[in-house]
């Protein structure tokens, strides 16, 4: 008698025609400017039990073990492309954003959750600890795939928060579900419990993923001068060591997301030329989770409980977006002499994507109360945030003036930078008589000493200040020091 296999056909082929149509429309909504994941999202709505699929899917265990799996994945391709250079002017206010920015945001969003959803208090600020966060796959990809340049200081920043930021809305979302299940204020033994947890979660993330970095690195070194592997065994051995650390640190009480950023952080800056080769087969790995977390979870949605609250839950995510992630944004980089403009677009590009959704089945796991309602809030949340804000990264960039020109685009580089262009050891007080330029009183500095103090933060190219009636803008630079810096006259 013939074994029927149609229990292994027909899933598989109904999975690879869903990932085929969302790959090919994706192609097809980029050009048009929306985020490649809204397609993928979308599809897996389609094909759901509400959709014209009728596909019925409800294994919330199978699509949170494929959520973190793929945010695993996701945060080490991201790690590994991460120059240690950046550190340079990210990392500070990265940390900041990630830590007591994600609080802040959360506290915002759930104090309107408490109001338009009519949320007791700890479910209400659980929910904004669930939105409150910003998506590294939603970040790393969109901004991969912008075609927009931007100076250093704004892209480490937001690349470098996605990737750290995901730990705290863990840990906060954790927290607050302890609270929600025993609906009482935490008292002082539990505020040291969180404190011990909060120690113990980063610590040992930062601890493991420092030290499987390093092991990692030497071992890829090693394989790499004494072996001739492809780059698909490298991205392989990578993609393996990542997961077993993400893993085991879970395992041990740590913060796995936290460990697995900083482990490719660590292996792309030591062991850059094995890496380099296999960027190529990451990137695939990484598109692979985010279409297969995104095709999931749409799958796992339900449009119709979902219109029960779509109007507050639009609202919410509109406060998110216009109040909390801005007002967080601006007091985080406050101290940092961001300028106004670059606040602005870093609050902007505070993109929710799968980690919310992801996040909300922690509590429906749980057993919290009404736990469905974070899962349907979270979902319009995304939806309205990469509708919005994913498909307005580059014109944001372009209408607040940070993006940089192409190094090929003459005209655009003029427009930036300006006609004239003068090396940075170049005396201010020589520059100032030849233009007939108003001197300063340190006019006895060099353009570039002059530049560096009156910025009063690390500089970055396209960094410009104001000197009578020229602007001076960091044109080049070279490990951290300006050397050409561009000229533009303007008018009275």
């Amino acid at each position: 008698m013939a074994l029927s296999l149609d229990f292994l056909s027909l899933p598989l082929l109904a999975a690879a025609a869903l990932v085929f149509a969302s790959v090919l429309a994706g192609l097809f909504s980029a050009r048009l400017g929306f985020s490649f994941l809204l397609v993928f999202l979308i599809a897996g709505l389609l094909a759901g039990e509400d959709g014209p699929g009728g596909l019925r899917f409800d294994d919330f265990r199978l699509s949170f073990w494929v959520g973190n799996v793929a945010l695993a994945v996701i945060l080490l391709d991201g790690g590994l492309r991460t120059e240690q250079a950046t550190f340079r002017t990210g990392l500070r206010p990265s940390l900041l954003l990630a830590t007591l920015g994600v609080v802040l945001c959360a506290g915002i969003t759930g104090a309107a959750a408490h109001w338009l959803l009519a949320l007791d208090w700890p479910r209400a600020l659980l929910l904004g600890a669930i939105v409150g966060s910003t998506d590294a796959a939603a970040v790393f990809a969109l901004l991969k795939n912008s075609g927009v340049r931007l100076n250093e200081r704004v892209a480490a920043t937001l690349e470098i928060e996605s990737g750290m930021n995901d730990p705290m809305a863990v840990y906060l979302t954790l927290a607050l579900i302890g609270v929600a299940l025993s609906a009482q204020d935490a008292s002082q033994a539990g505020v040291l419990a969180w404190l011990q947890s909060f120690v113990l979660q980063f610590g040992l993330g930062a601890l493991l993923g420092i030290g499987g970095g390093w092991a990692l690195a030497e071992l890829l070194r090693r394989v790499q001068s004494r072996f001739d592997t492809g780059d698909g065994v490298l991205a392989l051995l990578l993609v393996s060591g990542g997961l077993a650390v993400f893993a085991f640190t879970t395992w041990a009480g740590g913060s796995g997301f936290l460990a697995v950023y900083v482990l490719g952080v660590v292996v792309g800056n030591r062991a850059k030329q094995a890496v380099a080769p296999a960027l190529a087969a990451m990137d695939g790995y990484a598109w692979l989770a985010q279409a297969g977390m995104f095709l999931l979870l749409g799958l796992l949605a339900t449009p119709g409980q979902v219109a029960n609250t779509f109007w507050p839950a639009l609202g919410l995510a509109v406060v998110l977006m216009a109040v909390a992630r801005p007002l967080s944004v601006a007091l985080c980089l406050w101290p940092f002499h961001f300028t106004r403009r670059e606040i602005a677009y870093i609050a902007w590009v505070g993109l929710r994507g799968a980690v919310p959704i992801v996040l909300a089945m922690f509590p429906l796991m749980a057993g919290v109360e009404g736990a469905q309602i974070f899962f349907n809030v979270a979902l319009v949340v995304v939806l309205a945030s990469l509708l919005l804000q994913g498909s307005t990264i580059a014109l944001a960039a372009r209408r607040l003036g940070l993006a940089l020109p192409d190094p090929d685009d003459t005209a655009h580089t003029r427009q930036v930078f300006g006609d004239f262009a003068l090396a940075a050891h170049t005396p201010l007080s020589d520059l100032c008589a030849f233009y007939n330029l108003p001197p300063p009183a340190d006019a006895h500095l060099s353009t570039a000493q002059w530049l560096t103090a009156t910025l009063n933060r690390p500089p970055v190219v396209g960094d410009a200040m104001r000197l009578g009636n020229a602007e001076l803008s960091v044109r080049e630079m070279d490990d951290g020091h300006i050397t050409r810096i561009g000229i533009r006259l303007l008018e009275d």
